[in-house]
């Protein structure tokens, strides 16, 4: 009851749109909950509901609003005017204005915390000077607990299923000052985002992150990234490919990005989109389109070239360069920095290097003429990236380049290249036989033969007696349309699980169906768009595979002409860390389940890698049903909505 809750606040309305507020018809905020509709604002217009918000207050002066009617509001913090539309969520503080119909029904939102400090030596002041403005030290402080706010919003939901932290992340070391790794803590501007570029076998596990996912509990995050811990520092040159590329977004969550001098964009837009993104995108920035010589190809690669005075990072991750992908879906990367060759010695490329350098020629990228520090004037292209040594490497690379692909290039490209790599590895007897995980968020159109193909692929590999690993059982990690229905998005998360009946519903695809469970990082409720292939026994690794690839013939290619020749429609970029390193060394993948779990001894490292879900996957039950996009659900989700919801449909397929 109201009696029995603290008062926080109160919205004061505005009258006749001025900034001067009436406290005498203030609408009280209590601590918790409080649903706010026209009955309580005395407000006769049908298009504010009765039940239009509700207002989640803290003690701080915080506040999260969730719109419950069908129709947007308006907040204004500052400067910025946002719009807020059904059942999305937005954090307010203290002074911020809320228009409950977008230009009508204004109302501030007043702390009492905030609003009895500003008004302690002015105790007559009226509101229109009362709060007027915060100090420098609040705002900022403000500002700072909106972020975390953002960070909890769903937590304590999350944590009641996860049962009070039982099943916490177990978290790899932090890093937690710049000159020991630089890969992922937060810098000025004006320093060097990287410092160090021989990884110890301590730090290989921070070279694969989860990426930050809005709302998680702070155990959840505590270990994973967001796009400001990638971009960062006094990047020279940046080579961003995407498929989806929201340039406005990605520049308002990396400022950094308008303060590098030479920008390449490799993506997979067309139309309308181009002619905005040539117009809201930095200065002296080049965009690229790479060829596509097949039919219903795409280019959907997703990496980072980050040029630096002492080196380049190189980054390879899920997301598109959109807000939903690097805030609300369970996403990964892997990121590592390369110092400079010696530039009288450029010889002696490794694998790694071919790799790179294989793949960014078959995008036949633009030359981009720029003056660096110490080499003068050169041409940002493939050749270019030759001059970085990366016999540190602690991955392979294995792209999808489109085309038909025969004689030398059959093993180039694709599961092909895959393969090749694996039979090339020499494993624990332990994976004689053992499963393969597939995990993804778009599905082609299969047939058992190509599956079979795929799983060859996948299953190469030697053990320790020199004889073939053998044929793994391969299970598809998918999430149920009841997990779609219960995440932290509801059915709007299904736009980015775009495949259709026809590809889902196919017989012989029932028996590979395992559930995306992944309480254990806390990302059980955000939605896979993160894709992940990877041979296991228990929690342990034979290898694991992050990659913008989907399960589909036009991403991973399919064998034609007697196995002769390879036919890939798309641009894909993967990273596969095995259970040798670059330098032959031998490593021990192990989940983040497996710690503690193999006794390594002076001449391997356990290196614990996040992955997100559980293994060994569990089997669908039998009444889980299959995400598919096209169908109708009329079971509401967490936000009352059924599907399809009146929205654009997510594009990021290439089924």
């Amino acid at each position: 009851m109201a009696e029995s809750r603290v008062k926080v606040g109160f919205l004061a309305p505005i009258k006749n749109n001025k900034k001067e507020a009436d406290n005498a018809s203030g609408v009280p905020i209590f601590e918790g909950v409080n649903v706010i509709g026209r009955n309580d604002l005395s407000v006769s217009d049908k298009r504010v509901s009765r039940k239009h918000i509700s207002l989640t207050a803290r003690p701080d002066g915080s506040a999260e609003v969730v719109v419950e009617g069908p129709n947007p509001i308006i907040v204004k913090s500052g400067d910025q005017r946002k719009k807020i539309c059904s059942q999305d969520k937005v954090m307010i503080v203290h002074g911020d204005i809320l228009e409950l119909i977008p230009g009508n029904f204004y109302f501030k939102f007043i702390a009492l915390a905030i609003e009895n400090h500003t008004s302690s030596s002015k105790t007559n002041a009226s509101f229109s000077t009362e709060g007027k403005k915060l100090s420098e030290v609040e705002t900022v402080t403000l500002k700072r607990k909106r972020q975390v706010l953002e960070d909890e919003a769903f937590a304590r939901t999350l944590q009641d299923e996860l049962g009070n932290g039982s099943n916490s992340l177990v978290t790899v070391k932090q890093v937690d000052t710049l000159s020991r790794s630089g890969t992922i803590v937060g810098s000025h501007d004006n320093l060097e985002a990287i410092r160090r570029f021989r990884v110890d076998k301590n730090e290989l596990p921070l070279t694969f992150r989860l990426m930050r996912v809005q709302g998680l509990p702070a155990w959840a995050n505590s270990s994973s990234v967001s796009i400001g811990d990638v971009i960062q520092g006094n990047v020279l040159v940046a080579v961003l490919s995407n498929y989806m590329v929201d340039m406005d977004w990605l520049i308002s969550a990396c400022p950094i990005l308008r303060k590098i001098p030479h920008g390449l964009v490799i993506h997979g837009e067309s139309g309308a989109r181009v002619e905005h993104m040539k117009k809201s995108m930095p200065a002296n920035w080049v965009l690229h389109r790479p060829p596509l010589p097949i039919s219903y190809g795409t280019h959907h690669s997703k990496a980072m070239l980050l040029v630096y005075l002492r080196g380049v990072r190189i980054v390879v991750h899920t997301a598109n360069l959109i807000y939903v992908d690097w805030n609300n879906k369970s996403q990964g990367l892997w990121m590592q920095d390369f110092p400079w060759k010696d530039q009288k010695n450029l010889s002696r490329p490794c694998a790694f290097e071919n790799d790179l350098v294989d793949y960014l020629n078959a995008l036949k990228l633009p030359d981009v003429s720029v003056n660096l520090p110490g080499l003068g004037n050169v041409n940002v292209n493939a050749s270019f990236f030759k001059k970085f040594d990366y016999s540190n490497a602690s991955v392979r690379l294995i792209a999808s380049v489109p085309g038909y692909h025969a004689g030398s290039n059959l093993k180039k490209w694709g599961h092909m290249k895959l393969r090749t790599i694996l039979q090339e590895c020499v494993f624990d007897k332990e994976f004689r036989g053992s499963p393969l995980v597939y995990q993804f968020s778009s599905l082609g159109s299969l047939d058992e033969k190509w599956m079979a193909e795929l799983a060859s692929s996948m299953s190469s590999g030697l053990s320790d007696d020199k004889t073939p690993l053998g044929l793994g059982k391969a299970m598809i990690i998918w999430p149920t349309v009841e997990d779609v229905r219960c995440s932290l998005e509801g059915y709007a998360a299904g736009n980015a699980i775009p495949s259709p009946q026809k590809n889902i519903e196919k017989d012989f695809l029932k028996k590979y169906w395992a559930r995306w469970k992944a309480d254990h990082t806390g990302r059980g409720r955000a939605m896979p768009h993160i894709k992940t292939f990877t041979r296991y026994n228990g929690q342990n690794l034979a290898w694991f595979l992050l990659t913008s690839a989907n399960l589909s013939k036009a991403a991973w290619g399919a064998l034609q002409k007697n196995n002769s020749q390879l036919m890939i429609r798309s641009y894909e970029g993967n990273k596969c860390e095995s259970s040798r390193n670059a330098e032959g060394c031998k490593t021990k993948p192990v989940t983040l389940c497996g710690q503690g779990k193999r006794s390594p001894d002076s001449s391997s490292a356990v290196i614990q890698l996040p992955v997100p879900y559980e293994l060994p996957p569990q089997p669908y039950k039998h009444e889980d049903i299959p995400w598919s996009w096209d169908r109708r659900y009329q079971k509401k989700d967490v936000y009352g909505q059924v599907w399809p919801l009146h929205v654009q449909l997510y594009t990021d397929q290439d089924s």
